[in-house]
């Protein structure tokens, strides 16, 4: 089972899973997001995610903090795109005598996310926010607005916005859009919109058009998908 709640950190998310061990319950969806994780009393960050990633093995539980895009790689001191569809051990990234420590922390805390959400607490509280320019960025293309349009409202070439996109989002601006896109049309289909409807609102060509986007990114036919709960 799912949970989550916003968390103290602006614009993060804050979560629990418990994994049944069947294949849709640790089907993780390409969100424009990076996290913090618990697992097996061990710290690990999950990259972002350009296809669904499947959490494999049988039943298990699991704790983590979910930045807001874009945020994640100056918290933790990596480029995004050095992480895109990975999970790894924060002792690969930092090293084992801090990680050790941070753990023992999380592990000292009242649950592994207060733990964690303390952990990223600290790490903003002695770095600089996200680039302001992406922040708006990921807003228009949310709202549905066109990379281009976007880019030029901004004032930013469109191979600077690619580069600038990759270290924070871990892929382009279109893919970013791409991603928040279907995320949208989920929303609506999880809702009872039906798929026509979905596909018009969320700015897909046609009904067939968000269904190869479904399969694309999601790896599964927007019925089962919807039917399994991935998210």
């Amino acid at each position: 089972m799912y949970r989550e709640r916003a968390s103290r950190l602006p614009g993060a998310v804050v979560w629990t899973n418990t994994l049944t061990g069947d294949t849709n319950s640790g089907r993780v969806l390409p969100d424009g997001c990076m996290d913090l994780l618990w697992h097996e009393d061990r710290l690990l960050v999950a990259g972002p995610d350009t296809r669904a990633h499947l959490t494999g093995g049988g039943p298990s539980t699991w704790a983590g903090l979910r930045f807001g895009p874009g945020t994640a790689p100056a918290l933790l001191g990596v480029p995004a795109h050095e992480l895109r569809d990975q999970r790894v051990d924060l002792t690969d990234l930092w090293g084992a005598a801090e990680v050790r420590r941070l753990t023992a922390r999380v592990r000292a805390a009242a649950d592994p996310v207060t733990g964690i959400e303390e952990l990223a607490l600290r790490l903003a509280a002695d770095t600089a926010g996200p680039d302001p320019a992406l922040r708006v960025l990921v807003a228009a293309l949310d709202a549905g607005r066109p990379v281009g349009a976007t880019a030029d409202e901004l004032g930013i070439g469109a191979r600077q916005l690619h580069r600038r996109s990759l270290v924070a989002f871990g892929y382009g601006p279109k893919t970013l859009a791409r991603i928040l896109r279907l995320r949208r049309a989920l929303a609506l289909a999880r809702a009872g919109t039906p798929p026509a409807e979905t596909a018009a609102r969320t700015g897909y060509a046609d009904q067939a058009h968000l269904s190869r986007e479904v399969r694309a990114l999601a790896g599964l036919p927007l019925r089962e998908l919807l039917r399994g709960g991935g998210g």
